[in-house]
């Protein structure tokens, strides 16, 4: 980021995460970096690789434990029944796809889909709703090219992972191939404090504690760093709407949570 300019950048420099403007030039964002398109999945399976241990873990310590209540009330949103067929897309080590089997029950099915077989892994491992993890189907793949079938799922799902995948339309296109005429979708993403005097102390910590506390407690103060810009450098609610609306959602909403640091989008397909 340029010296004296706005960390959370402007509507252009948000812009580049649009097909369109990585596809004009193949270049990507990558936190306030620009590199290849080409070159951005294998940067993000690198930067999970050197996280999975402790993920959860700084997730849950960084946040002060708020995430689980984001994520609870998200899944919620989706209006789970029992027997629902459920895809959790970048999802990771699993903590939207087990709040999603306790909705569906043991009737339905919900399958875990990511890039990274690491974080996964980590997920597999966890000692902790071990009857949850072993209903889940744990599949690695692409979010650009999810290996199911058109209109497979009632409901699906990402969570703090769409902004990592290099062509985001693209995988909200494919969200809406897999999802069954009036299904819903659901988002949950990072974005920006409403309150300017919030966003200074969130500001405050999330770029410099923040990576402080990734170096000496997960061993790595990039990913710490990465973390922050990426979300900086994120579509504003209303433009992921207008984005999912583009796509082919219908009657896209969103909620804002804990002063708009985190936004749930739901959108349906009809």
């Amino acid at each position: 980021m340029p010296p004296g300019q706005d960390i959370w950048g402007d509507k252009r420099s948000r812009e580049a995460h649009y097909d369109q403007f990585i596809d004009l030039d193949n270049t990507a964002n990558y936190g306030y970096s620009k590199i290849d398109a080409d070159e951005k999945t294998e940067q993000v399976v690198r930067h999970f690789n050197s996280v999975a241990r402790q993920y959860d873990f700084m997730n849950t310590l960084l946040s002060f434990g708020i995430h689980y209540l984001w994520k609870r009330t998200a899944v919620k949103l989706l209006g789970l029944i029992a027997g629902d067929r459920v895809l959790d897309v970048c999802g990771g080590t699993g903590d939207l796809s087990i709040l999603a089997v306790r909705a569906v029950g043991p009737a339905g099915q919900v399958a875990l889909f990511d890039i990274n077989r690491a974080m996964m892994d980590a997920g597999r491992a966890k000692n902790t709703n071990t009857g949850a993890r072993r209903q889940i189907q744990f599949v690695q793949g692409n979010a650009e090219q999810i290996s199911f079938p058109d209109e497979t799922f009632d409901a699906v799902m990402v969570g703090f992972g769409i902004r990592n995948v290099t062509h985001m339309e693209q995988g909200f296109r494919e969200m809406h191939r897999v999802l069954k005429k009036g299904g819903k979708m659901m988002c949950l993403e990072f974005s920006k404090p409403t309150n300017p005097l919030f966003r200074w102390f969130y500001d405050l910590y999330s770029m410099h504690a923040m990576p402080l506390l990734g170096q000496v407690l997960a061993g790595t103060r990039q990913a710490y760093t990465h973390l922050p810009e990426s979300i900086r450098m994120f579509p504003l609610a209303d433009e992921l709407a207008a984005v999912l609306g583009r796509i082919g959602f219908e009657d896209v909403t969103y909620r804002r949570l804990t002063n708009g640091i985190a936004v749930i989008h739901i959108g349906h397909r009809s």
